[in-house]
């Protein structure tokens, strides 16, 4: 009997008991081996750098460094790497930012284990795959063609931001305070303020959940500041 080669996985995400549960769900499966577990975008990158897997599981919203980011960082170092993206999020703009930073897969969190492995096996295969719940966002509603660059229009709206209004967004994004930001940037707390307002003008966004949800969609890193 010939030994099949098993395929490498990491998975990257930042729930514990997701990661526990989809890791020996995997295991169970003969092809597939579970090398590393990342809990942050940046122990991601990490660990792709250490182990250079086939394939890499990874979340959109996770601490210190976003999936799209580190799906960038990661396939500008290892580009063989597969990335599928399993995200909770089914909005556009994320879907457009994992495919865009090179995702070759997205399947909602939702979504069953066996849906998933579909998604891994057609990924491996060298093909597009995205579970139904997002497929029609594609150009062409073909869940295994490669699809063009899939844009949204809340994208556009972020170039109108000036360098300061970004710096202060990132830290927003990153869970700082008015005062911590103040400091961080040499700016009275007052004028953070200002940025944050304006920055809810700008972007038509009302709280800081939603700035933040906007920050992470966007890639927004201190690498890019």
């Amino acid at each position: 009997m010939v030994n099949m080669e098993k395929v490498k996985i990491i998975l990257a995400d930042d729930h514990s008991i997701l990661q526990h549960g989809l890791c020996n769900s995997l295991e169970m499966e003969e092809r597939f081996e579970v090398v590393a577990k990342a809990d942050s975008g940046q122990s991601a990158i990490e660990l792709a750098a250490l182990h250079r897997p086939d394939m890499i599981i990874m979340d959109v919203s996770m601490p210190h460094l976003n999936g799209m980011e580190a799906t960038k960082r990661i396939l500008a170092e290892n580009p063989e790497i597969k990335i599928v993206a399993l995200s909770m999020h089914v909005e556009k703009i994320y879907v457009a930012g994992m495919i865009n930073a090179g995702a070759l897969g997205y399947v909602l969190k939702s979504c069953s284990f066996k849906q998933l492995l579909t998604c891994i096996r057609t990924v491996l295969s060298g093909k597009y795959c995205f579970c139904p719940e997002v497929k029609h966002l594609l150009t062409d509603g073909d869940s295994t063609s490669v699809p063009g660059n899939i844009t949204d229009d809340r994208i556009s709206v972020f170039s109108i931001l000036s360098k300061r209004e970004r710096e202060v967004l990132q830290l927003i994004a990153e869970g700082h305070k008015s005062k911590a930001i103040a400091q961080k940037l040499n700016i009275s707390v007052k004028t953070v303020d200002i940025h944050r307002t304006n920055l809810k003008t700008k972007l038509n966004i009302r709280s800081v959940a939603e700035l933040t949800k906007f920050a992470i969609a966007e890639g927004l890193t201190t690498s890019l500041l």
